[in-house]
């Protein structure tokens, strides 16, 4: 088995070729600010003049509208909740992992869930992940099982029990899981 050779150390970007690289990177994907930072970071030069130039290429980036976490959040939180079919507190946790301030986060839910049932998004949900209603002898134990994935997915536990309620699932008996943000 041949061993791979030890890379040559890159040379540290200008602030010209780190723009070019910036660029290219969100053409591939939209990103935050954060996260630029994060992958430009490694091309720059180290300590204080490459942080300088990563702030003059994420500015410029700004002036020329490549580069929005408003736009990332907006978008973000639409796709999660059109396509996954994820619930709000899952957007939340998530947008709040990927670096953006938490009044944009607030805002930016408030404008997408306040008008979205959340029952029937959980219910698009379950359709989507193929989720069957709980049946036979571990009936207490799919149902268990169910809650936990729902609350992961984002739902809330007042409308994961009245998910349940509607299947006839007795939710007395299931122990409430507890979120992953409280854990």
């Amino acid at each position: 088995m041949a061993f791979a050779r030890p890379k040559k150390p890159r040379e540290p970007l200008g602030e010209a070729a780190l723009f070019d690289y910036a660029v290219a990177t969100l053409a591939r994907r939209m990103r935050t600010v954060r996260d630029l930072k994060r992958l430009m970071r490694t091309r720059a030069e180290e300590g204080e003049p490459g942080e300088r130039a990563m702030d003059r290429v994420v500015s410029r980036l700004k002036d020329l509208n490549y580069l929005s976490d408003t736009r990332f959040a907006a978008d973000y939180t639409r796709l999660r909740k059109e396509n996954e079919k994820f619930g709000r507190r899952r957007v939340q946790q998530d947008l709040a992992h990927k670096g953006i301030h938490k009044d944009l986060i607030a805002s930016t839910l408030a404008t997408a869930y306040d008008d979205i049932d959340e029952l029937a998004l959980a219910r698009e949900y379950i359709a989507r992940k193929r989720i069957k209603r709980p049946e036979g002898v571990d009936a207490k134990k799919q149902a268990a099982r169910i809650t936990g994935r729902l609350m992961r997915a984002g739902f809330s536990a007042g409308t994961v029990f009245k998910l349940l309620r509607t299947w006839d699932v007795e939710v007395d008996d299931i122990e409430e899981p507890v979120p992953d943000d409280e854990a």
